[in-house]
C-alpha cells in the first residue's frame, strides 16, 4: 500500500512537472498548431545597411556610397558614376541630334524626289549612305541607354554589396601562408618520377 501511494504521488508529479514545447489553438473542428518562435535577439545589421544603400542608390545614384561613410575610395566610386553618366549625357545628345540631321535630309529628299537640299552639308553624300549613318546613330543611341541602365544597376549592386560587406567579420585570426614546395608529377609513359619547383598557399582561420 505504501508503495502504491508513494508512486501515485510521483506520477502527479511527473504530470505537473511536464510542460509542452509548442502552442495548440482548436479552431472549429481542425487542430491548428501555432510553433512558439524563439526570440533569438540576432539582429543582422549588414543586410539592414544593404537594403538601405540599395535603396538609397536607386533613388539618388551615389548617395548609397556616400551613406556607407564618405572615404577616399568610395569618393572615387561617387565622382566615377557621375562621370560616366555626363560623358553617356553628352553622346546621347550628340548622337541624337546627328540622328536627326540625317533623318531630316531624308525625309527632305523623299517629298522631293531624292534632291539634297541646297547648301546642307550632306549634299553630297548618297540617299545609301545616308540611311547607313541614319541607322548607326539610331544603333549608338539604343547603345547608350543600355549603358545608362547599367551604371544606374552597378550603383545600386556596388552599393548593396558595400554595405554588406562593411559588417562582414573576417575575425583577427586570418592568416595566409606562402612557402616553396616541390611538385612531384610521375610519368606513365616511361615510369619515372619528375619534380617541378611551385608556391604552397595555405590559410588559416
Amino acid at each position: 500500500m505504501p508503495k502504491n501511494l508513494l508512486l501515485s504521488v510521483l506520477f502527479c508529479c511527473t504530470v505537473f512537472a511536464v510542460s509542452g514545447q509548442e502552442k495548440f489553438s482548436v479552431k472549429g473542428d481542425s487542430l491548428k498548431r501555432t510553433p512558439v518562435k524563439a526570440d533569438t535577439g540576432y539582429v543582422n545589421l549588414g543586410r539592414i545597411a544593404g537594403r538601405k544603400a540599395a535603396i538609397r542608390s536607386a533613388l539618388i545614384p551615389g548617395w548609397g556610397q556616400y551613406g556607407n561613410g564618405l572615404t577616399v575610395y568610395r569618393g572615387i566610386k561617387i565622382a566615377a558614376i557621375y562621370t560616366g553618366g555626363t560623358l553617356l549625357a553628352i553622346s546621347f545628345i550628340q548622337n541624337n541630334n546627328k540622328y536627326h540631321e540625317y533623318l531630316t535630309e531624308l525625309q527632305f529628299r523623299a517629298a522631293n524626289n531624292d534632291q539634297p537640299t541646297q547648301g546642307s552639308p550632306l549634299a553630297n553624300i548618297s540617299t545609301a549612305g545616308l540611311i547607313t549613318a541614319k541607322d548607326v546613330y539610331r544603333r549608338n543611341k539604343e547603345v547608350i541607354i543600355f549603358s545608362f541602365a547599367g551604371l544606374y544597376v552597378v550603383n545600386i549592386v556596388e552599393a548593396y554589396v558595400d554595405a554588406r560587406l562593411s559588417y562582414f567579420d573576417i575575425g583577427d585570426n586570418l592568416a595566409i601562408k606562402i612557402s616553396p614546395t616541390v611538385i612531384g608529377t610521375q610519368s606513365l609513359m616511361y615510369g619515372y618520377n619528375a619534380f617541378n619547383p611551385g608556391l604552397k598557399v595555405a590559410f588559416r582561420f
